[in-house]
């Protein structure tokens, strides 16, 4: 029954993707305004199919369905009823379903927004690209990536679960959906450029449609990501957070290309440059989550994030073909009517600012890019396996980042067209002197290494820069002006300052050791008291584990363990954190005791202003939610390149496009 039913609503969601991108195309040809009514009403097929289609896969998740194969391969009966549930993205067919379903949300969004505008082009040519993009993925399901296959054989009467190491932290309920809802929102700002190429509507009108759809999906796949590392601190067990991973690179590329376009846009939406910088990012961007996607869902990489081997990678690798030569082709088809109508006048003004931004953002991109793919192309070409480790990534980004921390102090300063020394004396000086005086600082209290000091110089830098802003934002408007995308745009680069300062001390000044301890013996490490005071064994229904129990600066009792869950080959081990201001004590139990009264090896780990990352990230959170405010300040419309530009005040600028 589950199975006739899911399947029944994904070849629902296909033909009602088919026929409202035809009816769309009949309506644009005809210029009949019913047919562009009727096939917009198709957006509420594609949801309910989508709806039905994951409520019946949650049903055989809940109810133990092990006749369809996903069920059998991904649930359990001993599963808790939170990872039961998180399990429908948890393996290669369920995540596509959580992808249609997300995308369908969208298209409904979008059909209810511009309901008033049946006969619009420029909607109907998005609302086409949109459908496309649907057909495609629901096309996936009916192929290679079937979420409701039937078993072959006998039905087992239970299944493994999960991955054990996708039921070990809350985190995976939250963390997968966060970052398709960032991956996917991407598909509508590509679709109104799409749609405004196609058109020849390439000024700046198809970027007031677009830009908080482009905000909101940034905000979550930057939460996303966030979560990610999260999750990856407290689950893994290594101690770290980032590891350059081709799977982390696969979500972190769009929003490189993304944050670049947020900054770009708001030079076309003020001078009208820079379209040919927006469009191509926006079509980067989508393409670059089409390459995750095909990263993370074909089995082609060696990951803990990764899915298993599928024969679905030449299709998204297909795809991922067909949206790049469609946006480059528009892109040079419209040469013609995408040339600014002016020029930078000064490198030493906002539009340079902004022009520098974007060059620093693409080669970062495109060194990450490299070190991810260039292990798949070479074993395509010679057939042997290499691996680009985190030297590589480490070397070639760190500049680029710090550059980036520069940027950041510099760009909300400077006036449009040009700026003069005095009004860059005047705006910098601040924020100039708090920099001094944090290096001052950290030398004074015994910091050294160069890298990390210049990232908390400039982060000074440009976290004073930012507050400036603030401060004159709130002088002049009172604390209900902080709302808007320009000041919530500061808040963002205060989100990033905190992440960039948490990262480079915890790079910088971790400590790490491993200390064989009888129960009742104690170690010391970087002014921190560890007991191990024994072991015990704990049941779960889900799992057993062995658990260390161990003492922290005579204070509260942690918890590292080694769990072994049915069905998996080896103990996944479970890190326990005490977690601070100022820093984190991180415990694993890498060796565990061969009896109660037995020797354990515990391995600490000293990180500093770990909590800072997961701070930072809900400041960006927040600045994001500001930005997508509308603010007391209006802003003033596209002038020509000719006209003066005022900049007697000083309006605080720098934000994501809201």
């Amino acid at each position: 029954m589950n199975a006739a039913l899911g399947q029944g609503a994904v070849l629902l969601g296909l033909c009602g993707s088919l026929f409202g991108a035809a009816t769309l195309l009949v309506g644009l040809r005809s210029k009949r305004a019913p047919l562009l009514r009727a096939g917009r009403t198709y957006t509420w097929m594609i949801l309910g199919a989508a709806l039905l289609a994951a409520g019946v896969m949650e049903h055989a998740l809940l109810t133990h369905d092990f006749s369809l194969a996903y069920v059998a391969e991904n649930g359990s009966r001993s599963t808790p009823l939170l990872y039961t549930v998180a399990s429908m993205w948890g393996a290669l067919q369920g995540s596509i379903l959580l992808w249609s379903l997300i995308l369908a949300g969208y298209l409904t969004v979008v059909a209810i927004r511009f309901r008033a505008r049946v006969s619009d082009p420029l909607v109907a040519w998005a609302t086409v690209v949109g459908f496309l993009v649907a057909a495609f993925f629901f096309a996936l399901m009916l192929g290679p990536a079937n979420p409701f296959k039937q078993v072959a054989g006998a039905v087992p009467l239970d299944g493994p679960g999960p991955n054990p190491l996708l039921q070990n932290h809350p985190l995976m309920a939250v963390h997968p959906p966060m970052l398709y809802l960032g991956y996917v929102g991407f598909t509508i700002p590509f679709a109104f450029a799409i749609a405004s190429l196609i058109t020849g509507r390439v000024g700046e009108g198809w970027l007031l449609e677009t830009r908080r759809w482009t905000l909101f999906a940034w905000g979550f796949l930057t939460l996303g990501i966030v979560l990610g590392a999260w999750w990856s601190y407290e689950v893994l067990g290594w101690g770290g957070f980032w590891a350059w991973d081709p799977v982390e690179n696969a979500s972190f590329l769009p929003w490189l290309t993304a944050t670049a376009y947020v900054h770009s846009v708001m030079v076309q939406e003020r001078r009208g440059m820079l379209r040919v910088w927006n469009l191509s990012l926006l079509v980067s961007t989508f393409s670059l989550t089409i390459l995750g996607t095909f990263l993370t869902r074909s089995g082609v990489l060696d990951s803990v994030h990764a899915f298993t081997q599928s024969s679905i990678g030449p299709l998204l690798i297909g795809f991922f073909a067909v949206v790049v030569a469609v946006g480059v082709g528009l892109i040079g088809w419209r040469g013609d009517r995408l040339r600014s109508p002016g020029a930078i006048d000064s490198p030493v003004s906002r539009e340079g600012a902004f022009l520098a931004n974007n060059l620093l953002f693409g080669a970062f991109a495109f060194v990450v890019l490299l070190g991810t793919v260039f292990p798949l192309l070479a074993e395509a070409i010679n057939g042997q396996r290499i691996s680009v480790g985190r030297p590589y990534f480490d070397r070639m980004t760190t500049p680029v980042a710090l550059c980036l921390l520069f940027l950041m102090a510099v760009a909300p300063a400077l006036p449009w067209r040009k700026a003069s020394a005095e009004l860059l004396r005047h705006r910098l000086q601040w924020p100039a002197l708090a920099a001094l005086a944090t290096l001052v600082l950290c030398v004074a209290f015994g910091l050294r290494g160069l890298s990390p000091l210049i990232a908390f110089g400039l982060g000074s830098f440009a976290a004073a820069a930012a507050v400036r802003q603030l401060v004159l934002s709130t002088r002049r408007l009172g604390w209900r002006g902080l709302v808007g995308r320009a000041n919530g745009g500061m808040v963002v680069h205060l989100g990033v300052v905190v992440v960039a300062v948490a990262f480079a001390a915890t790079q910088a000044y971790a400590h790490r050791a491993e200390f064989r301890l009888s129960p009742g013996q104690s170690a010391r490490i970087s002014g921190h008291h560890i007991t191990y005071l024994g072991s015990r064994t704990v049941k779960h229904p889900n799992r057993t584990s062995l658990v260390a129990n161990v003492r922290v600066d005579g204070g509260k009792v942690y918890r590292p363990a080694v769990s072994n869950f049915p069905f998996a080959t080896q103990a996944i081990g479970t890190p326990s954190v005490r977690t601070g201001l100022t820093g984190d004590v991180y415990l694993t139990l890498v060796v565990p005791p061969s009896s109660p009264n037995g020797n354990a090896v515990i391995g600490v780990l000293v990180k500093p202003l770990v909590v800072w990352l997961w701070i930072g990230g809900l400041l960006m959170a927040l600045g994001t939610a500001m930005a997508a405010v509308p603010g007391r300040l209006r802003r003033r419309p596209t002038q020509p390149a000719s006209a003066p530009i005022a900049d007697d005040i000083e309006l605080p600028v720098g934000a994501p496009a809201s």
